[in-house]
């Protein structure tokens, strides 16, 4: 079972993977997780993405694609995974789709997590991530998410992929929801 988990920032993408992750007994890949722990790190990749994170950018395509292709490989070779925070824009999508369907990994679902700007502002305000969480970046993270990832919705509804999930639900709910 591959699935991806679409959704802005603060829409619960990590805590409702964890849930489905566990529940299918599958991977969790994160890719907002890899990155930061690349950053902590000073890998190669972290060091090359301190930048676009610290501003709330999106990490450059080819930086994302390396750092996630053995992680998906290997979670598929175990059963499956749900991956959250990648891909960001369609040109991604496009990429990340090639990719994986060359390897024989391609999502099999992806599900979005609508959730509006006011409840997203607050869970992240309240999460508190340093300096990836303040209003300014915040608000910046938000724009680009509308800009460039919201877009992507139609490449997963035209492939007939895509699930809408009301993601203000109550966590409990959301996960039941992606479980039926």
């Amino acid at each position: 079972m591959r699935i991806l988990l679409i959704g802005a920032p603060g829409s619960g993408k990590g805590t409702q993977a964890e849930q489905v992750a566990k529940h299918f007994g599958i991977t969790h890949i994160s890719s907002g997780d890899l990155l930061r722990q690349h950053v902590g790190e000073s890998s190669a990749i972290g060091k090359a993405a301190k930048e676009y994170v610290d501003a709330g950018d999106l990490v450059p395509d080819v930086l994302v694609m390396d750092m996630l292709r053995k992680p998906v490989v290997a979670a598929d070779e175990s059963g499956g995974y749900v991956l959250d925070g990648f891909p960001r824009t369609v040109e991604q999508a496009r990429t990340a789709y090639e990719t994986a369907r060359n390897l024989g990994v391609a999502v099999q679902v992806a599900a979005f997590l609508d959730v509006g700007d006011d409840e997203l502002v607050r869970r992240l305000l309240t999460r508190g991530r340093g300096n990836e969480d303040t209003e300014d970046v915040i608000a910046h993270r938000l724009e680009v998410y509308r800009e460039h990832t919201l877009p992507m919705l139609d490449y997963y509804a035209d492939r007939e992929e895509l699930v809408t999930v009301d993601g203000a639900m109550t966590s409990e709910d959301v996960t039941r929801t992606l479980l039926d």
